[in-house]
């Protein structure tokens, strides 16, 4: 891969993620433009693309990293499935504009959360039953701890837009406050989630590249300027909700940068992508970028929801 075409691939992915951005949350500005009802619905079919992002995610890094592993242990064909199933609720939600919501695909989202939950504490033991339990070791090299989180998070957000849908127009309300600072504050502690994540990986790639920086600084600052805006009084809060929102535009198009910067990874190992079958599972994981961006679509669509609130 030439220099001229990484620089390509680098804007062409920019460019993806804040067109991405821009696109999931044209119902919510649609509905806020026209005073149309159907506010919270806008946000739960965002909430649903975050969802669905998040799940592909999952389904590709799992898929990939378990058949690495040859499958040892049965259940790790469960977690490809059930994000597939996710992924195709996700997809259904975010396609259904009705203010209602949908029985099978709440279940399946539930059943995604819990089966993230349940990887996660697979993971945990798998690390600390090696040879010097909880260590630096262990955590860089042993089951990745954080990556059933993400199916976690996937569950969680299309769960949340599913009961968003139920709640009524003029007054929705989530965890006993209203919806925007709820769905707000959710997606913040998901942006900070991920990017502990990326700063273990990346602190194990001694940050060999100045790019890799970019997650462990960026993404977080985005999860708290979200729950600064969901916070903010009223007199603060148009120009919090305006700064947050640009940052989050800027974590957006990152996650599909990030997608171009680990295809570069693979590309510059031995054989490139012409010994793809082994540079995919060596190299940097790409379905692992793309959750910024899931996220910081669900907290753009939280900070909509808030300002129609205020």
């Amino acid at each position: 891969m030439t220099q001229t075409t990484r620089v390509v691939a680098g804007i062409a992915s920019v460019a993806a993620g804040t067109a991405l951005a821009i696109w999931s949350t044209r119902d919510l500005r649609e509905a806020k433009r026209t005073r149309a009802p159907g506010k919270h619905v806008a946000a739960a079919r965002a909430f649903n693309h975050g969802s669905a992002l998040l799940a592909l995610s999952v389904l590709a890094d799992s898929a990939m990293e378990h058949y690495r592993g040859s499958f040892e242990n049965r259940a790790m064909y469960l977690p490809p499935v059930v994000a597939l199933c996710s992924l195709g609720a996700a997809l259904h939600g975010g396609a259904d504009q009705r203010a209602a919501s949908h029985r099978l695909r709440h279940a399946i989202q539930i059943c995604g959360a819990a089966t993230g939950a349940t990887g996660t504490a697979f993971h945990l033991y798998n690390v600390t039953k090696r040879p010097g339990g909880l260590s630096w070791h262990n955590l860089f090299y042993g089951a990745p701890a954080g990556a059933p989180f993400a199916l976690v998070l996937s569950g969680v957000l299309g769960a949340i837009a599913e009961q968003l849908r139920d709640e009524p127009e003029h007054d929705p309300q989530l965890f006993g406050m209203p919806a925007g600072k709820a769905l707000a504050l959710v997606a913040g502690a998901g942006l900070l989630g991920t990017a502990a994540e990326a700063a273990l990986l990346h602190f194990r790639g001694s940050f060999q590249h100045p790019a890799m920086y970019a997650p462990v600084t960026i993404v977080p600052v985005g999860g708290a300027l979200l729950a600064h805006a969901a916070l903010a009084p009223a007199r603060h809060a148009a120009r919090a909700s305006a700064f947050a929102r640009l940052w989050l535009r800027l974590t957006a198009a990152l996650g599909f940068a990030g997608l171009g910067f680990h295809a570069n990874g693979v590309a510059r190992a031995q054989g490139g992508w012409r010994n793809w079958s082994q540079n995919l599972f060596a190299g940097p994981p790409l379905p692992a970028p793309p959750s910024f961006s899931a996220l910081a679509l669900a907290g753009l669509a939280a900070l909509r929801m808030r300002e129609t609130e205020r």
